[in-house]
């Protein structure tokens, strides 16, 4: 869709996909814990959430937790857990007030009960809203999701469900945590670093790439409209030609 920004027209993405980066590099800088700065990180996503579909932006997608974070020091680990059980519980609240409907990606078994209890109560309440799609990837790697993708293809076609001939990239999709999601538009990146980090492999294929030397914690509108400002400079090509 398009929309006026500050005067101008600008093809806005549907899908937009950010990995968070920078929230213990903020805290240093203001000489605080870095629990401070996932703890700012988070309200900066509360934000952005109502940004992103005041932009018109309809999906977005942040990486929250990935499969690795698990190897940060233990009380930082601790501490991420507990501002996500206080995160999930404020945005069942959210999602009401906000019409917004809430995804949660990444391979759940690892987390705690009473994290997956909240999952799955904030997923039921908000699957009937029809504002922004907001995904949440919790323990995802993508690699991790792609093994996991290809052992259920595999069953299946134990299972004489599939046959190996029926395999298309469109069916294997269906096997992605993100099956219900049209592919990113456009991928943002805070905080200076250019690579992926095992962030949505697959999905990212045909996907443009934003980098900024913005702290997420740092992060808003006038941010994200710079993202949406780079994207409309991109001529959009699918299959290389």
């Amino acid at each position: 869709m398009e929309k006026e920004i500050n005067g101008k027209i600008y093809q806005i993405p549907e899908h937009v996909a950010i990995i968070l980066d920078g929230n213990g590099r903020w805290a240093k800088k203001h000489f605080m814990p870095r629990n401070v700065g996932h703890s700012q990180g988070a309200k900066v996503v509360e934000q952005i959430c109502e940004d992103a579909w005041d932009l018109g932006i309809k999906y977005l997608t942040v990486y929250a937790f990935s499969t690795e974070n698990w190897n940060r020091p233990e009380n930082e680990v601790n501490a991420l857990m507990k501002l996500l059980r206080k995160y999930l519980i404020d945005c069942i609240e959210r999602t009401s007030r906000n019409n917004m409907r809430v995804r949660v990606i990444g391979e759940k078994s690892r987390l705690d009960d009473d994290i997956r209890n909240s999952i799955d109560r904030l997923e039921e309440i908000s699957s009937a809203n029809t504002g922004l799609n907001f995904t949440i990837a919790l323990n995802y790697g993508s690699r991790d999701e792609i093994v996991r993708a290809i052992r259920h293809v595999a069953d299946d076609c134990k299972k004489d469900v599939i046959e190996t001939g029926d395999i298309t990239e469109e069916l294997f999709s269906s096997y992605l945590d993100t099956r219900d999601l049209p592919d990113p538009d456009l991928m943002i990146r805070t905080s200076g670093e250019q690579r992926l980090s095992n962030w949505l492999l697959w999905q990212l294929a045909y996907t443009e790439f934003y980098f900024t030397d913005v702290l997420w914690p740092d992060f808003n509108k006038k941010e994200l409209i710079r993202a949406i400002e780079y994207y409309n400079t991109r001529e959009r090509r699918f299959g290389g030609i």
